[in-house]
């Protein structure tokens, strides 16, 4: 899903003598043409031609987590989650996910395979599963990995108005004119707890994400090897009950103004 099979070749390289050291997860159902979105394929036949293709780029024998990056439209639930339960069978899959789905879907799917984990934008700033998607996850016991954390850097608090010309967001409402300036004074509450605890607003939107349950876990990112051990030290911060209180309060459904990828 990611770099054409780039970065599945690189990982190989990684895993090469230590399969057993690590978990890994593939995202699969997207097309792409010099580097251009094309759409989706969750064809049963074109599923199994995707996994085939990670295996050997992968260099192993099973995928541990297998998941279409979405559903597609085209395609009945039940077919999709079908044929990646073939999969199990055949020792190519252990366990399966979903991504960016709704709750009734995830519920169809899980009827057909029980579903291990969902991905799913989840954030101070976008809470929007909390209504009926979160529910349903733990209703039927699945884990949520929670990605975009600080909601495309939003929560950051590095951010100010306008963005630079150059920046992707700026495509994107939440980060235009007004709704920018709207949502960073949201921010200034965030940092200025962060700042009393001794933390970064990062830090404090991840743990915030990973106190919402048991089930649900952050998933981080970062694009310099020194912000791990800060993203590694955000999963062991507390809050009280009137910090959590005025952070819910603060960016409560509807808070953030604008829309995004992930809140359109």
């Amino acid at each position: 899903f990611y770099g054409a099979g780039h970065n599945e070749m690189l990982i190989a390289k990684a895993i090469k003598g230590r399969r057993d050291d690590a978990f890994i997860s593939v995202k699969f159902g997207a097309l792409f043409h010099n580097g251009q979105w094309l759409g989706l394929d969750l064809r049963p036949n074109s599923i199994k031609n995707f996994i085939n293709y990670s295996l050997t780029r992968l260099g192993i024998e099973t995928i541990d987590l297998y998941q279409p990056s979405r559903m597609d439209d085209s395609v009945p639930v039940e077919d999709i989650i079908g044929t990646v339960a073939e999969l199990v069978k055949e020792g190519k899959v252990r366990h399966i996910g979903v991504s960016e789905i709704s709750a009734e879907q995830l519920r169809k799917a899980n009827d057909v395979h029980p579903i291990s984990a969902l991905e799913i934008g989840y954030s101070l700033a976008d809470r929007q599963i909390e209504n009926e998607l979160l529910p349903a996850a733990r209703d039927l016991g699945i884990t949520i990995v929670a990605f975009a954390n600080t909601a495309e850097g939003l929560l950051s608090g590095e951010l100010s108005a306008p963005l630079n010309d150059k920046d992707y967001r700026q495509h994107f409402s939440r980060f235009q004119n007004e709704n920018l300036i709207h949502n960073l004074q949201k921010v200034e509450i965030l940092k200025d707890l962060a700042s009393a605890k001794g933390f970064t607003p990062t830090q404090l939107a991840i743990a915030w994400v990973k106190q919402q349950g048991k089930q649900i876990m952050p998933l981080v990112s970062m694009s310099k090897r020194s912000r791990l051990a800060e993203n590694i030290a955000a999963m062991e911060i507390e809050f009280s009950e009137e910090e959590m209180n005025t952070l819910n309060t603060t960016f409560a459904i509807g808070a953030i103004k604008g829309g995004t990828y992930l809140a359109r």
